[in-house]
């Protein structure tokens, strides 16, 4: 068991059978009586979003996951097939499980798996990703003086707003964390 005082964003734990993790922490120290604890966080298993707000010295049940570095060979269906490096266990992920990541994954691509029991939970991608563009609208000359942005579509499908001289053909850098632009790797 863990203090919810100890909770804070990325802490995985237990509640009511199904796994947590926290995404959102803010602590409440009022003038007088107990400090409220609210927390945002996502379970695991179904994607719902939770928010609760625990007072000070409840406690929650703290739960041991394994992480394992592996690489991502293919996709097939709604399984994607991940290896570990260590071993070349291969490990089926279901779609629903890394849904919001998909967009990322390219082939041979190294991240971590989480696994709760030999249950994959969660999946952590490396900060930045090097994609190159497949689908770009050209540019208008004199249309970048103000720092417009346009979409531009990348070898996963996958849709970014960037600045408008990003062309078709190059690689840009996107971060995992927002989907968002940061640089061009190449022209």
């Amino acid at each position: 068991m863990i203090d919810v005082n100890d909770l804070r964003k990325g802490v995985t734990f237990e509640l009511d059978n199904s796994l947590y993790k926290v995404l959102e922490y803010s602590h409440n120290k009022p003038g007088r009586g107990n400090a409220t604890i609210r927390i945002k966080a996502r379970d695991l298993r179904t994607e719902t979003t939770l928010e609760k707000t625990f007072q000070s010295g409840d406690r929650v049940q703290d739960v041991r996951l394994d992480h394992r570095m592996s690489s991502y060979l293919y996709t097939d269906g709604d399984l994607y097939y991940f290896m570990d490096v260590e071993s070349y266990e291969q490990t089926p992920v279901h779609k629903t499980t890394i849904d919001e990541y998909i967009g990322f994954l390219k082939e041979n691509m190294e991240v971590k798996l989480t696994f709760y029991s030999e249950e994959v939970v969660d999946i952590e991608l490396p900060t930045t990703v090097d994609m190159q563009v497949i689908e770009a609208e050209t540019a208008v000359r004199g249309d970048t003086a103000t720092g417009v942005t346009k979409k531009v579509k990348v070898e996963t499908g996958l849709e970014v707003s960037t600045p408008y001289f990003v062309n078709t053909g190059d690689v840009i850098r996107i971060d995992t964390r927002t989907g968002g632009y940061v640089t061009r790797v190449n022209s």
